[in-house]
């Protein structure tokens, strides 16, 4: 990349069931994670969103559909800092984000949310009413491209799954649209981009749980296709991206699981299944992720 893009490509993994722990990658690199620092509201990371510019990531609601966010800088390490509060409280819902702006899509409210909301990263204070997903769902996928939002699969927050893609314009509020279908139905699967190429990795199936990982041309609408499978079949992970790479961390490997310490990657711009990257220092499920170099953020 260019002088503003060296030295970027670190990942974030937020919170989940083990406390309130964030973790870091360097997405370029293989290794395990390292301690960032703590999430303050440290009751309010698991089942919540994240999502980033190239310099500041904000993580938020929370499995007691509180509306807090959070935000760190992501080039140092320490601890999250008080953003503001959602519209409305909710857990189980998606981020995605470009440059300026951040969209929180869904979750649960406690029942299924078609709500989004949007915020201007670089300054602190509440989240804005964007518009409404076509279908309520809670614990889809999100990812970006510079221009456009995703957000795919998801459910009702029961044992079920859909397989709906649905897109925005970031930087003009409205209501989502249909952009096609995923090849399998899932929810609590994990996003990830590069500026043109969205991956949807593994979750859950309504009986199952899936390794399929599908892709998608974020510019063009129609169905997704396969791209290759996830090195152990889980949901409830985390994805980042330096738009090189997608990453999947963590997660939950069948229902009722210990957590999971697993990192896959997966060359976005080929085809094929995950390798191993590497092992979360702290195993946890419904993490959330957070990079500052995704494909939102591509020049």
């Amino acid at each position: 990349g260019d002088t503003s893009q060296r030295g970027r490509g670190r990942g974030l993994f937020c919170g989940g069931r083990v406390g309130n722990t964030i973790q870091f990658i360097n997405i370029q690199s293989q290794g395990n994670t390292i301690d960032f620092g703590d999430d303050t509201g440290a009751a309010e990371t698991i089942e919540g969103f994240g999502l980033s510019s190239s310099t500041r990531a904000v993580f938020g609601g929370g499995l007691s559909l509180n509306a807090k966010m959070e935000f760190v800088t992501i080039a140092t390490t320490g601890n999250t800092a008080s953003f503001g509060n959602l519209t409305v409280g909710r857990r189980s819902g998606c981020g995605m984000s470009n440059q300026t702006r951040g969209v929180i899509a869904g979750g649960l409210a406690p029942s299924a949310s078609d709500v989004m909301d949007f915020i201007t990263i670089a300054a602190t204070g509440n989240a804005t009413d964007f518009g409404d997903l076509t279908t309520a769902t809670a614990e889809p996928a999100g990812l970006a491209s510079p221009t456009r939002g995703i957000i795919a699969g998801g459910g009702t927050g029961g044992n079920d799954a859909t397989s709906t893609i649905e897109f925005i314009t970031i930087a003009s509020a409205g209501n989502a649209s249909d952009f096609g279908d995923l090849t399998v139905e899932v929810w609590a699967s994990a996003g990830a981009s590069s500026e043109t190429r969205g991956l949807i990795m593994a979750g859950y199936r309504s009986n199952s749980i899936a390794v399929t990982t599908d892709f998608i041309t974020i510019a063009s609408a129609g169905n997704a296709i396969d791209f290759g499978d996830v090195t152990q079949a889980r949901g409830y992970h985390a994805g980042v991206s330096n738009s090189i790479r997608a990453v999947s961390a963590g997660g939950n490997a069948n229902p009722v699981a210990l957590n999971s310490n697993v990192i896959d990657y997966f060359d976005i711009a080929t085809t094929g299944n995950a390798n191993d990257f590497g092992d979360l220092l702290v195993a946890s499920r419904v993490i959330h992720g957070a990079s500052d170099s995704h494909g939102g953020l591509a020049e």
